[in-house]
């Protein structure tokens, strides 16, 4: 099948949202084009070059296609766009067409689990081990808080307690209140969900969206997570308490 290719600095993974701004004309008239037909458009991982301009540009032969969910347009023919990751896909050719943009000739990549008892196993340990690694994300003492600017395509309930398996703080919400996440029971979407999230460089992102299977998957997430896991404790460690302001804040 042919498909629309938008080549980015960054890994779109299946089930996650990513916000969008279009202004190059190329990528204006691609999203025109998938607006006017209701098609997806393909996010690919730019390799080598540059998201703008001239100049030759080496990108990922695996990507995810993009359901466009949102898209505002300004006077000026800019775009804002929310789109979705859904389905994976191999790019077997790229033609030179008429379209000003990249047009891939591309197969719809089927997501094989591996073994299912060892996934449904895996999936309440790196569950278990991303819950360790939300709560070493809250800011130490004297940090500054991080922005974990992610969206995903999950059920979140608002929630005073802290009950349930994964819940956090939402970042500049007024109420203060924190966000419970459902966690998929699918082992395949718990995967790309944490793929997603997790804060690892792009190069190790594209990696998790090629395993081949699920469990190769989330083998992988459970390594870069203990590594994370690790960071983190050993950040906090290097922070220690003046006991005079302890004893300040005692009284």
């Amino acid at each position: 099948m042919e498909l629309a290719l938008f080549p980015l600095h960054t890994v779109l993974c299946p089930g996650v949202a990513l916000p969008l701004r279009v202004f190059e004309d190329r990528y204006r008239a691609l999203v025109r084009r998938c607006l006017e037909l209701d098609q997806p458009f393909g996010v690919v991982l730019i390799r080598d070059g540059h998201e703008v301009g001239p100049g030759t540009t080496s990108i990922a032969t695996v990507g995810t296609m993009a359901e466009i969910r949102e898209a505002s347009k300004y006077s000026d023919g800019r775009y804002d766009l929310l789109v979705v990751g859904t389905r994976r896909f191999r790019i077997d050719s790229v033609g030179a067409g008429p379209t000003p943009y990249l047009v891939g000739d591309v197969t719809e990549l089927d997501e094989p689990v591996g073994d299912p008892e060892l996934a449904g196993r895996m999936t309440g340990e790196v569950t278990q081990r991303f819950v360790r690694y939300l709560a070493l994300l809250q800011p130490a003492e004297g940090e500054a808080a991080t922005e974990i600017d992610v969206q995903v395509e999950v059920e979140v309930e608002e929630d005073d307690s802290a009950e349930g398996e994964m819940v956090a703080s939402r970042t500049g919400s007024e109420s203060g209140a924190e966000v419970r996440v459902a966690i998929p029971d699918d082992p395949t979407v718990l995967s790309y969900l944490l793929s997603g999230i997790i804060q690892v460089d792009q190069p190790h992102r594209q990696a998790l969206l090629e395993a081949d299977t699920t469990v190769d998957r989330i083998v992988e997430l459970l390594r870069l997570i203990d590594r994370e896991i690790s960071l983190l404790e050993r950040r906090l460690r290097n922070y220690s308490v003046d006991p005079r302001s302890a004893a300040l804040r005692r009284n």
